[in-house]
């Protein structure tokens, strides 16, 4: 709604693109709230700083060798925007056409203790009935253990924290976490998919 999922995508996508040979694109999931809600709330005018990414369909999924999630929390799940979107998703469960694929997650939270964890870690039951191979982030990745500032950043994947009001915006500590998340991603779905090829 107020672009720090935006951000932080950006970030993740910036790591995934550092592999060679690695296709990323952005999307998002259609909004559900109304104009005026969105007005009223202040998000409309933040918006328009990715109002410019295509809408994903179920589709895209199916296409996609690993995908990367990015929502916003909401009383310690994902947005109900995102759930609606993964709803739709049934037919891709039908047919196993996600078994395999990498997935990952990451998120937004207003406070420290909003519920980054459990929103990425309640995401992970749905890829997993998917059959999708979810991947987190390493401790290799050091930032993690950043103790010099308040900082999102989880094994469980990235995350930023906003303020209560929204006025914080991702630091360089979390956006180095989220192009860490993007590159891990993409190595291993990498690797997945040049080993099915030669299997």
């Amino acid at each position: 709604m107020y672009g720090h999922t935006f951000r932080l995508a950006e970030a993740v996508a910036e790591g995934a693109r550092s592999i060679g040979d690695v296709e990323v694109a952005l999307f998002q999931v259609p909004e559900l709230l109304s104009e005026e809600i969105l007005e009223q709330s202040g998000a409309k005018q933040a918006r328009a700083a990715f109002v410019h990414v295509p809408i994903a369909s179920v589709d895209d999924l199916a296409r996609a060798d690993g995908i990367i999630f990015g929502t916003p929390t909401r009383f310690g799940n994902m947005c109900s925007q995102m759930r609606h979107f993964l709803d739709q998703t049934g037919s891709l469960w039908a047919t196993g056409a996600l078994i395999g694929k990498v997935g990952s997650v990451f998120t937004s939270t207003g406070t420290q203790h909003g519920g980054q964890e459990t929103t990425i870690t309640s995401f992970h039951t749905t890829l997993l009935h998917h059959g999708m191979i979810v991947v987190g982030v390493p401790y290799s990745e050091s930032r993690m253990m950043n103790m010099d500032e308040i900082t999102g950043g989880t094994p469980y994947g990235a995350s930023t924290i906003t303020a209560a009001d929204g006025s914080r915006q991702p630091s360089d500590n979390e956006l180095s976490i989220a192009r860490t998340q993007g590159k891990h991603v993409a190595t291993i779905a990498k690797a997945i998919k040049l080993g099915m090829t030669k299997s």
